[in-house]
């Protein structure tokens, strides 16, 4: 868990603007985890979305899931932050995603397959990017578009070497790794107000 949370990038994230598929949700989640991304940003459908489980393998547990109420909060929340808004859709104003620089602060706004990512969206993005197609087809599935950018920013951030050290400060470490190891534990904290137990390096709960 420590080995696997020290390559976390907290600085690489994505918004689904709508994702209206529970299996495209799910597997985004899954994306995320494998690229390091420490957490994602939701703006559900108005009917809602269940997460599917299957599809999901768990990755819930490791990935971050931050509800927004309105595309708005969410965009303002992630401008705040600090990060580069990045909006993944086909147009003439859209570059190659290979061309953008993935190891800036970078938030991926990810669209419902048949709408796309919404206008406010588009209009408050940054950068826009496209995924090129050589075929009759004009896009991919949202979760396999999602992997495609996700994996171009691992190689960039990889040869910056930005996988090889902590990327957090020293108490958000502590709290993710005792939420990993004790979720049961953590939420009872949390509910009650009290603060996290500290943990050995063994990861065993020491006394509090």
């Amino acid at each position: 868990m420590r080995a696997v949370l020290a390559r976390r990038q907290p600085d690489l994230t994505v918004l689904m603007d709508r994702v209206n598929k529970s299996h495209n949700f799910s597997a985004i989640l899954r994306n995320c985890d494998a690229a390091g991304v420490l957490g994602v940003h939701v703006v559900l459908p108005e009917q809602g979305l269940d997460l599917h489980r299957g599809t999901s393998a768990g990755t819930k547990k490791w990935v971050d899931v931050r509800r927004h109420e309105d595309i708005d909060g969410a965009l303002a929340h992630l401008k705040s932050a600090g990060l580069h808004l990045v909006a993944a859709h086909p147009s003439s104003h859209a570059i190659d995603f290979r061309e953008y620089d993935f190891t800036r602060p970078t938030a991926l706004i990810m669209g419902a397959e048949l709408h796309g990512v919404s206008l406010p969206a588009l209009e408050a993005a940054d950068t826009r990017v496209v995924v090129p197609m050589m075929g009759m087809v004009h896009s991919l599935n949202v979760s396999v578009a999602t992997a495609l950018l996700l994996y171009e920013a691992m190689r960039q951030r990889e040869a910056a070497g930005m996988y090889d050290a902590v990327r957090m400060d020293d108490e958000t470490f502590r709290e993710r790794l005792f939420e990993w190891a004790y979720p049961t534990i953590a939420r009872g904290r949390r509910k009650a107000g009290r603060p996290y137990p500290a943990l050995d390096e063994n990861g065993t709960i020491l006394r509090d």
